[in-house]
């Protein structure tokens, strides 16, 4: 097997080392101390030297070890320690590739200087405490510095050397801080504060270093950045460049490292200090265009994508990035891509960042809990929140569009929910942030912004769940005056066909021949997240159907005027179908269905015998897994001056059909 060699004690080593972990070539990597030796991952591929080697010791080491390949990812500052890799390279006729870490543009309010030295003398002329981020090696040009005891406090490695240095050098215990990054800029401000810094000296480390973090806290704290500027470099490649080099050199297939990262509303203000790493950390992003503008001040290269397959189609198309960072809006597991990303991201190394959602930001501009909320979203859907509200009361929304206040409010009031109580949340976290509130009687002519979010709240009804609503829940009459009804399943025939149907929330059900629309009515009640098309070839009963929709305020019935089979042609696939009226087309009806979804779960009622007859020659033909008959006989009481007799219905066939295979299996 191959193998290589990496000095791996900085990030990029050590990640170098992470992705080559338990891949087919061996891995040999050189660290200084027992701590280095921890951070390398542990695999069988990979061995590891944990002391620190001279330039004769290197190069017996190639000479013994025959590596194809020596990765020097010493630190920018080491160059001692990189010139003796390169020259016992060069002995031992070993392949040589310099690892050099990204460099960050100058930061203007910094002070940069070329050396410690420089950096002690700085300090020496100006008064105040320094917390010095260099490390332990060179601590004797700060210890020159008159009174440097008391004023400067040094941060290092919580191991034995670096504290014995310390104390070498003249550091009193207290003003040791023996800690390991990486340092957030929220740490590094609490450090510089507790030790009243006035300056905070630190090297150009690069990003991967934790230099901007510094620089960020720095400001925050009010200290000034001293920056010891990098020495020059030996010409090298940075890091996806090496590990690409090394996958196409061994053949290897090295998992990408993917951040999903929720980041907020948008502001800066509300990304979290997890989702700022790993967009800095990042080598580009990709997400929606919207988003992408959000976190463009990082200056990483963006790619705009939004579905799932195209955004791990951008990511192979760009071999050249190894960390991406895929940006969703709010937060990563609340109504995000996330949910459909992640299977496709099988055999990455994927993390996923959680950020501040709308549910949470408006509920804290109004100052009340959203552990008690019910969410949805009507983003692009045209439900309707008013069986969600009587069922929890209180109810959060993410919403689509100008007329989405208008079109909540206006359901809310029909429904007699007028006094509900409505907070708006536009554009929340930017400047032009606006919260409204009042309540939906009030707001039923409000327009508002395309980025808003909405809360209600009303008393929660503790009424009964929609299954066998009573017959007089339904209108039935034709017209004023005229006592001709429209057909209608009945309560009971109506709760045991929906419980044969099987439904699920997010099902999408044909209702052929839905007469008033009982049954449809109660599907629609049943799965707010679903889909309900009411078809019916009568003009009158069709209108009925729609003022029962509206009597129940449900926005995910259509009612689809014709007569099936034809009517059904551009319908979209059915998971469920109920039919309760065929004008003797049943074979076609199923036919149709069948063409759609050949395992969508199909209901029939028949009551008159051609229709029964029909049913059993379905049934003869065996076309069905699931071929359920039941016969449903009712009797309903009536008064008779002091008695009650019962007076028996017309019985009524319910059918259960359904096909578990696909027909070519079948």
């Amino acid at each position: 097997m191959s193998e290589i060699c990496i000095f791996a004690g900085t990030t990029e080593g050590r990640r170098l080392a992470e992705c080559l972990e338990n891949q087919p070539i061996g891995v040999y990597a050189c660290v200084a101390t027992a701590y280095g030796e921890a951070l390398i991952p542990e695999a069988g591929n990979i061995e590891v030297s944990a002391r620190r080697l001279d330039r004769a010791e290197m190069e017996a080491l190639f000479r013994e070890r025959r590596f194809d390949l020596v990765v020097d990812a010493t630190h920018p500052f080491a160059t001692e320690v990189s010139e003796h890799v390169f020259a016992a390279c060069k002995a031992a006729g070993t392949e040589y590739l310099r690892l050099n870490r990204g460099e960050d543009a100058e930061d203007a309010e910094a002070v940069y200087v070329d050396s410690l030295k420089a950096a002690a003398e700085y300090l020496a002329g100006r008064p105040g405490n320094a917390l010095l981020a260099t490390g332990s090696k060179e601590l004797a040009p700060y210890a020159a510095v008159e009174g440097f005891a008391e004023r400067f406090y040094v941060r290092v490695l919580p191991v034995a050397s670096s504290i014995a240095a310390c104390a070498e050098a003249g550091f009193p215990p207290s003003h040791i801080l023996a800690m390991q990054g990486p340092f957030s800029v929220e740490m590094n401000v609490a450090m510089l504060r507790s030790v009243r810094a006035s300056y905070l000296v630190t090297k150009d480390s690069g990003d991967s270093g934790g230099f901007r973090d510094k620089l960020a806290a720095a400001r925050q704290a009010g200290a000034q950045c001293v920056v010891i500027g990098r020495p020059a470099q030996r010409p090298g490649v940075g890091f996806a460049e090496a590990l690409a080099l090394i996958a196409r050199r061994y053949r290897l297939r090295i998992p990408r490292e993917v951040a999903v990262v929720g980041i907020g509303m948008g502001s800066p203000d509300t990304l979290t200090g997890e989702a700022d790493r790993a967009l800095r950390q990042c080598d580009c992003v990709i997400g929606a265009s919207r988003m992408l503008e959000a976190v463009a001040r990082y200056g990483k290269p963006g790619f705009t994508e939004i579905a799932p397959a195209k955004i791990v189609a951008c990511m192979a198309a760009h071999p050249e990035y190894r960390r991406f960072a895929v940006v969703m809006s709010g937060d990563s597991g609340f109504y995000s891509g996330t949910k459909k990303l992640l299977p496709l991201l099988e055999g990455d190394r994927v993390r996923v960042v959680p950020g501040l959602s709308s549910l949470q930001v408006l509920c804290a501009r109004l100052q009340t809990p959203w552990d008690d909320a019910k969410a949805v979203s009507l983003h692009g859907r045209e439900g309707s929140v008013v069986p969600e509200l009587k069922a929890h009361g209180k109810v959060f929304a993410l919403m689509d569009g100008a007329d989405a206040v208008k079109r909540i409010c206006a359901d809310l009031v029909a429904a007699g929910m007028g006094a509900a109580r409505v907070g708006i949340g536009e554009r929340l976290s930017y400047p032009d942030e606006k919260i409204t509130r009042g309540t939906a009687a009030e707001l039923v002519d409000y327009a508002c912004a395309p980025l808003s979010a909405i809360l209600l709240e009303h008393p929660a009804e503790r009424s009964p769940l929609p299954i066998g609503l009573p017959d007089e829940a339904f209108l039935r009459q034709l017209g004023d005056g005229e006592q001709r009804a429209v057909p209608m399943t009945k309560s009971e025939v109506r709760a045991l066909s929906i419980a044969k149907l099987g439904l699920t929330r997010d099902a999408v059900l044909w209702d052929v021949g839905a007469g008033t629309g009982s049954v449809s009515v109660e599907a629609a009640l049943l799965c707010p997240e679903g889909r309900v098309y009411a078809v019916e070839c009568r003009e009158d009963a069709a209108s009925l159907i729609g003022q029962n929709a509206e009597r129940f305020a449900l926005r995910n019935l259509t009612v689809v005027r014709g007569t099936a089979p034809e009517a059904l042609a551009e319908l979209p696939a059915p998971t469920h179908a109920f039919i309760g009226g065929s004008s003797g087309n049943l074979g076609e009806i199923i036919a149709a269905i069948l063409a759609k979804n050949p395992s969508a779960r199909i209901v029939v009622n028949a009551i008159a015998l051609e229709t029964v007859g029909e049913l059993a020659a379905l049934l003869r033909e065996k076309r069905f897994d699931v071929d359920e008959v039941v016969q449903l006989s009712i009797a309903r009481s009536r008064a008779l001056g002091r008695y009650h007799l019962m007076s028996g219905q017309n019985p009524i066939y319910i059918a259960t059909l359904q096909r578990l295979k696909g027909e070519d299996e079948a």
